[in-house]
């Protein structure tokens, strides 16, 4: 390779840092792992902001910004990703940096979010016309401020290399999915191989792709206005293979199946038989992820029945088939 690619990161004052440093880590890795090869390192990593200089983010820690933005050459950048955070609402009402970004746009290989940070590029008017994820606790309000976007907010990031638009200007979605974005760019750059040899490195179990259903871990909060419902919510994950109809669980809980149902929507914002079909499909994919056991019995064990209950619950939340999913997540692949 001729010359060293400029991997750029915008910071400001309360950016989500793993917003930054886990998209830069896995191009920082990659020249390591030339290194390791024998081979020369393939990319130069900068911070840019408003002014170079510290950069107080959210967590209360500062990153050092090399450059200010506002006088920096942006025909010299490969690649430019913009983090969210809790300062993401004054960056989006920060006229001179949207209008950089706007003058920037057509000059840069590569443009991207990750996480709020696609509300910056929204706000830019970069996204009109084109599809966008975010993390999921931003996707409505995302769709609701520019509904010329088409909002998919159950992919993890919307880079394709195949795709001319969607390899230069494209979104990712909550924090850590900014990591397979970034895997997702070097694999375009260097090849596979590369890719698995940087996610390896950084004990990554997994590298999820694009399209793939952001995945959450369904921690609900505690209820803290019910205690018959928290105990209940502890009693659920172990009886999972147990009828968990609506009578059940209100006999469960001591309770009437109206003031039940009322309970769940009011603390958790869903009805019981939603959150236990959730609670059984995440059981299922963390089995599936062990692959300690078959999908029929995966389905039996985490209450589905059959196998074929399961590939529909599957199918209808993650976008995906128990068979793919251990294909390309069970850890003995």
């Amino acid at each position: 390779m001729d010359a060293l690619r400029t991997i750029a990161c915008l910071i400001y004052p309360d950016v989500m840092s793993l917003d930054v440093t886990g998209p830069l880590q896995v191009f920082a890795s990659a020249n390591v792992e030339r290194q390791r090869q024998g081979l020369s390192p393939c990319y130069r990593l900068c911070l840019l902001a408003e002014e170079a200089g510290p950069v107080a983010t959210s967590a209360g820690f500062q990153l050092v910004a090399d450059h200010s933005w506002r006088t920096f050459d942006s025909t010299t950048l490969d690649t430019l990703l913009i983090p969210g955070g809790l300062g993401e609402a004054a960056q989006c009402s920060n006229p001179a940096l949207l209008a950089w970004l706007r003058d920037s746009e057509p000059h840069i290989r590569r443009l991207g979010s990750v996480c709020s940070g696609a509300l910056i590029l929204a706000a830019a008017g970069l996204l009109d016309g084109r599809r966008a994820t975010t993390h999921w606790a931003d996707a409505e309000r995302l769709a609701q401020r520019h509904p010329k976007i088409t909002v998919q907010a159950d992919c993890l990031h919307t880079f394709d290399a195949q795709d001319e638009q969607q390899s230069h200007l494209f979104t990712s979605a909550g924090v850590t999915a900014g990591i397979d974005l970034a895997l997702a760019l070097l694999e375009a750059d260097l090849g596979r191989p590369m890719a698995l040899a940087v996610a390896r490195r950084l004990v990554l179990f997994l590298r999820r792709p694009g399209d793939q259903a952001q995945f959450s871990s369904l921690l609900s909060p505690e209820p803290s206005r019910t205690p018959k419902l928290a105990a209940l919510l502890d009693w659920i994950p172990a009886n999972l293979a147990a009828d968990l109809s609506l009578q059940r669980l209100a006999e469960q809980a001591c309770m009437a199946p109206r003031s039940l149902s009322r309970a769940f929507v009011d603390e958790l914002g869903m009805g019981p038989g939603r959150y236990v079909e959730r609670v059984r499909l995440e059981a299922a994919r963390l089995l599936l992820h062990d692959a300690q056991a078959s999908i029929a019995t995966v389905a039996r064990l985490t209450g589905f029945g059959h196998a074929e209950n399961l590939r529909r619950c599957f199918h209808k939340h993650l976008a995906i088939s128990p068979q793919e999913y251990l294909q390309r997540f069970g850890q003995r692949h």
